[in-house]
């Protein structure tokens, strides 16, 4: 049982240590007093699915250094690194030649055939749905085409039967069709992200999303009444007052130390889900400490965790991020996805250089306070065609021509070659 609990806290925590609520979670009316502990998965995991989790894990963590590397020094920072893994996730099965090699290795899918790849999403899906029943849960995904455009039929089967994707064939050129995308979105968020698609380009073709919800209660609340202002030191020095959440006595909680640094696990609900905070010693420069970041540490720091009782300190907070995340994945190996005429998504359509990913963009919501934590997050990857008309032009036939006065309109000769090697 305890190896399940360590599997358990690989598929749950590496989310939300990047500050990340991948699950949602829905608190039932019809519990009364506190859920029942949940100590492991229904099932056993196969092999594939583990190398999966780590793949994610991995593929999260090095997202996660490169956008702290690429964002503004200071600013906070929210993704959901199985929110993009999953829209890029059924993206991947488009891709196909380099552009497939590319996307492997940025998604670290390395070692794992699409088949494996596809069938473990699949169970995972079912398996974080039906986790919790004290936390709600909404992981939907979607994938919206321009009506009429011929996608590959098993592009949109394998989505459908892996990924559960909802597949719509829809007018992009309907002054309601952005709308109607978002209020998809804005619905699986429960509100919380309103708007993925900023706008529908004549060359879109395809949109693929995911989107995520949680809302799972603390297992031990904060007590409200002793939520109080008090100081919050910041990185670079100085400090800010910040409301600050208080247990009423000591909860159980998981703890790791280290010399430079507090792990503390806080759980939801019956404990399949919790929050991660890793709290580096005061004056640690904290770009430093994420660019070190990496699979191997994070385990450590999660398979070190042990319960003890603590009364936990901790600022309340509301936090709604959003980025365009080209510039990060062609830092991590896809910039090939961006080339138009280069991208290869033969498989979504069979038009060598057609297709290309034009845009990658995040958004999400976070709010923690004395009951507990809502969050979500949307990813949406839309495929454009490469500009219409040829790359060359060449003069070939029978031609008339004109020399003409530009600003006036003037034409001053006109002519009709039909035979070039004619000089008379």
């Amino acid at each position: 049982m305890s190896g399940q609990v360590g599997i358990m806290r690989k598929v749950i925590a590496s989310g939300l240590m990047l500050v990340v609520a991948t699950s949602l979670v829905r608190c039932s009316d019809d519990v009364v007093g506190p859920p029942a502990e949940i100590t492991g998965l229904p099932r056993d995991l196969t092999p594939a699915e583990q190398g999966l989790i780590q793949s994610d894990n991995a593929f999260g963590l090095k997202l996660f250094r490169e956008i702290q590397a690429q964002e503004e020094s200071g600013k906070n920072l929210f993704i959901s690194p199985l929110s993009v893994a999953m829209a890029l996730g059924m993206t991947y099965n488009g891709a196909a030649g380099t552009t497939y090699e590319a996307m492997q290795e940025t998604l670290e899918l390395q070692g794992l055939s699409l088949q494996e790849v596809n069938e473990s999403y699949r169970s995972l899906i079912d398996l974080l749905r039906g986790l919790d029943s004290s936390v709600e849960f909404e992981l939907a995904n979607s994938i919206w085409y321009r009506q009429g455009y011929p996608v590959e039929p098993e592009f949109l089967d394998v989505n459908r039967e892996y990924f559960d994707a909802e597949v719509t064939a829809l007018d992009f050129s309907a002054p309601t069709a952005k709308a109607t995308i978002n209020g998809w979105v804005e619905d699986k968020t429960r509100g919380r992200i309103e708007e993925i698609v900023e706008r529908i380009d004549a060359l879109s073709v395809m949109f693929l999303i995911n989107a995520i919800y949680f809302k799972g209660s603390w297992t031990a609340q904060f007590a409200e009444e002793l939520t109080a202002e008090a100081p919050f030191y910041l990185s670079g020095g100085g400090q800010k007052n910040v409301e600050m959440m208080s247990t009423a006595d000591a909860i159980d909680v998981g703890v790791y130390w280290e010399r430079d640094l507090t792990v503390l696990d806080l759980p939801y609900g019956g404990r399949a889900y919790s929050m991660t905070i890793v709290m580096p010693t005061a004056g640690t420069d904290m770009a430093s400490f994420v660019g070190a970041l990496d699979s191997g540490r994070w385990q450590a720091w999660v398979d070190g965790l042990s319960s003890s009782a603590y009364v936990v300190k901790m600022p309340k907070f509301t936090l709604e991020y959003g980025l365009k995340m080209n510039d990060v994945l062609k830092a991590l190996g896809m910039e090939i996805a961006f080339v138009p005429g280069g991208a290869d998504f033969t498989k979504i359509n069979p038009t060598p250089g057609l297709l290309y990913i034009s845009e990658v963009r995040h958004k999400s919501f976070v709010d923690v306070n004395e009951e507990g934590t809502e969050a979500a997050a949307a990813t949406v990857v839309e495929i454009r065609e490469t500009s219409a008309g040829p790359s060359r032009i060449v003069i070939d036939r029978p031609f008339l021509f004109a020399i003409r006065e530009k600003f006036s309109g003037t034409i001053l000769f006109m002519g009709l070659i039909m035979d070039p090697t004619l000089t008379d």
